[in-house]
């Protein structure tokens, strides 16, 4: 009990004083108190000061002066949320400040660390590649520009990642016929990707698979599509590791559509390799 009662009157002694100023109305010891805490990194305390005063500031010459240090506090706070907030109400409310260009920075710097990992949402991803594009475009000279520069490649390959396992997912549980367009649209909106090997060698598949489960009327048309997403990879990775494994399927569309599929299929299979041997 009396260790309890010691620490709650270590705790009143120590915070006193900063509460004592915060109720003098004496704003501008306030203000300079904040950016004392400021420079001591007690970032919670530095917030406290500018947030009591800013009503006192406002229309004046510090007005920008104390928006500029409450976000940068929020910043360092790693409250990225209520700065980006803060941040962009200020590029746009004081144009002309002298802070602007460290303001857009740290814009751009809050989305960059509220981007989550490639499994999530990436909408933060989003608008982190939008805000550094953007100051880089103002900015181009920044000694931030090569930092901003690796964080663009580093926040590209999180969206690349993104795509890539959400098309995966649907031939990890065996949805074929919805693996296919996924697969192949993330291929069309990233054709760059690093995963270009895997979707392409996963389309092949997830045709392959779908072909293979679908009734005989559909299979033929189904083959012939497997098969030209097989020309395809092989066309562009003749050295890849999966070359042998979709030989085989490749082998077994080929002895359906011999077997069942019309002269016009067969046609289509003679086109293929053809094209092949090109």
């Amino acid at each position: 009990m009396l260790l309890a009662v010691i620490a709650i009157a270590v705790a009143n002694t120590a915070c006193g004083p900063f509460n004592k100023l915060l109720k003098s109305g004496d704003n501008d010891k306030i203000y300079a108190e904040g950016l004392n805490m400021l420079d001591l990194g007690k970032f919670s305390r530095a917030i406290t000061c500018f947030e009591k005063v800013q009503p006192y500031f406002t229309g004046t010459m510090r007005e920008d002066s104390l928006a500029y240090y409450t976000a940068y506090a929020h910043f360092k706070n790693d409250a990225f949320s209520t700065s980006s907030e803060l941040l962009d109400e200020f590029r746009r409310k004081f144009t002309r400040s002298p802070f602007l260009e460290d303001v857009e920075g740290m814009y751009a710097l809050s989305f960059y660390y509220l981007s989550p990992e490639p499994t999530r949402d990436q909408t933060t991803t989003e608008q982190a590649l939008t805000a550094i594009h953007e100051f880089i475009g103002r900015y181009p000279n920044s000694t931030r520009r090569a930092a901003f520069e690796q964080m663009i490649r580093e926040l590209t390959q999180k969206q690349y990642d993104k795509v890539f396992i959400n098309a995966k997912t649907y031939y990890t549980i065996g949805r074929y016929k919805s693996a296919v367009p996924a697969l192949k649209n993330a291929l069309k909106k990233y054709p760059d990707s690093p995963h270009r090997e895997e979707l392409m060698y996963l389309i092949v598949k997830s045709s392959y698979e779908l072909a293979k489960n679908s009734i005989e009327s559909l299979q033929r048309d189904r083959y012939l599509n497997m098969l030209d997403s097989y020309y395809s990879f092989i066309a562009e990775f003749p050295e890849s590791k999966h070359v042998r494994e979709l030989s085989r399927m490749q082998e077994d569309a080929k002895r359906f559509i011999a077997k069942f599929g019309s002269d016009e299929q067969k046609a289509e299979i003679e086109k293929q390799e053809a094209q092949e041997l090109i």
